[in-house]
């Protein structure tokens, strides 16, 4: 029978989000120790049945920075990311993983945030799927119904905060990896500008970098502050500054609106009742809504299969040295080597495919002259049962489902702009639904004063109530 599933509790953390509790933690009504310890118990209490994490050190690792916005904040780093003393798994069992000998690029930003990292969480194989499913493990389950995903790659993580063991963690994304967890489990998932953050090893050795790193979590002001801080340590001098969004704006926007998958599937009906109430909202507020052309060529979803193929193909093909000696292509599971098949017989096409998408940028570009802001919905369906996007399903035809589901989101990473879903919709079953909103390369802040608008007009449903 399907469960329910959260932490919350009269405890450290009680129902804080990440930024109310470091205020408590900064007045010293509450100490660092005392919510790692009161969020080590959560998931104790929760993860056997959730499966979020893959590994925990002897102790938290806590920030240095009393002065840090996030200081004493307890979180989880994905595991893709080296953190020093703790194996990176990413998800596989083609290898085993020796512990890091130092924090990766990006940790090191993640970290100067003041967070106090509990442990790592849980992603698919290579983060290649959009479930946190595995061959031969139990899958990452989805705390609002324990039969549904979580969706992925950054599933663990957003199962953690979801259910409430911590109020905010470390995502990536590369094809959607932040927004499709964030819309299944009802978090804030924004995906920043291609190069906002520090880029890990696996962006810089992409021909076309997909990946971009964040956070998911259960407030807007969460992620606006996340930002901040992650500015103070790092900021790219050819991005414009985020700085602190504290709240909306006064500004009227206008919003474009991509309501039907370009791939031709079928959009679920309750996708587009919370798409089209969506609309409602922000016309009560004030923008102007209406539709417009996606900015690409409906080839642009066999270009981007064919460069996610591409991925998985060159991973087989370097693991031993890119990853770990002891890595074999023979031990990923069946839809890693299915979609490094696939590449096979498309491998030709790669110059093409690079060129194309290489130049998605100038179309993306030239959308938002005539809107500051793109609306659509994150997945082309409702979250799925655990077992629909399994590695164990026959690959042509996880593959379709794929192709299918994962329709919105890729078009953000290709052309490396920002994009953030929402939790403004619900399923019958209770489940969370995610719209997203795109802008313009470096326009983050557009983002976050308008989720600081969305979330005053239609609060964020809470899975303790």
């Amino acid at each position: 029978m399907s469960t329910r599933v959260h932490a919350f509790t009269d405890d450290a953390l009680g129902e804080h989000d990440a930024v109310g509790l470091a205020a408590l933690i900064k007045r010293g009504e509450v100490s660092a120790a005392e919510a790692a310890a009161a969020a080590h118990a959560r998931a104790e209490a929760v993860n056997p049945l959730l499966n979020g994490i893959v590994v925990e050190p002897d102790s938290p690792r806590v920030g240095t920075d009393r002065e840090a916005l996030l200081f004493g904040v307890p979180t989880y780093v994905k595991d893709n990311t080296d953190l020093r003393g703790l194996p990176t798994q990413h998800g596989s069992a083609a290898f085993t993983a020796r512990p890091a000998k130092a924090d990766g690029p990006f940790a090191k930003q993640f970290l100067s945030t003041g967070v106090t990292v509990l442990g790592k969480s849980t992603l698919p194989e290579f983060g290649l799927n959009a479930s946190t499913e595995f061959a031969n493990a139990e899958p990452t389950r989805n705390p609002w119904n324990t039969e549904f995903s979580s969706g992925a790659s950054s599933g663990g993580s957003a199962a953690l905060v979801a259910a409430g063991v911590v109020p905010i963690a470390h995502g990536n994304d590369g094809g959607g990896s932040i927004r499709i967890p964030a819309a299944c489990c009802g978090l804030v998932g924004l995906k920043p500008t291609r190069g906002r953050h520090v880029d890990g090893p696996q962006a810089r050795s992409m021909p076309i970098n997909l990946v971009s790193e964040g956070v998911l979590t259960r407030s807007v002001r969460d992620t606006a502050t996340y930002f901040a801080a992650a500015e103070r340590f790092w900021r790219n001098p050819a991005l414009p500054p985020v700085g602190l969004v504290e709240g909306p704006s006064q500004r009227r926007l206008r919003i474009g609106v991509l309501a039907e998958p370009i791939t031709g599937a079928a959009l679920d009906p309750q996708v587009r009742a919370s798409l089209d109430e969506t609309i409602k909202l922000l016309e009560r507020q004030g923008h102007e809504v209406r539709p417009v052309a996606y900015p690409v060529t409906p080839g642009f979803a066999g270009d981007f299969a064919t460069y996610w193929a591409m991925l998985a193909f060159l991973l087989g093909l370097s693991g031993k040295i890119g990853i770990d000696w002891s890595f074999s292509a023979d031990r990923m599971d069946p839809f890693t080597r299915g979609l490094a098949g696939r590449y096979l017989g498309s491998a030709w096409r790669t110059p093409a495919v690079l060129y194309r998408l290489s130049q998605a940028r100038h179309g993306y570009a030239k959308m938002f002259n005539d809107v500051e802001v793109v609306l659509s919905p994150v997945l082309a369906s409702a979250p799925t049962r655990l077992g629909y996007l399994s590695p164990n399903v026959p690959f042509d035809e996880v593959f379709d489902r794929l192709l299918a589901y994962v329709t919105y989101t890729p078009i953000a990473n290709v052309v490396g702009a920002p994009a953030i879903s929402l939790p403004l919709g619900a399923t019958s079953e209770d489940l969370p639904i995610g719209v997203q909103f795109s802008a313009a390369h470096g326009d983050e802040r557009t983002l976050l004063e308008l989720a600081f608008a969305l979330e005053v007009d239609h609060p964020f449903r809470r899975i303790q109530d």
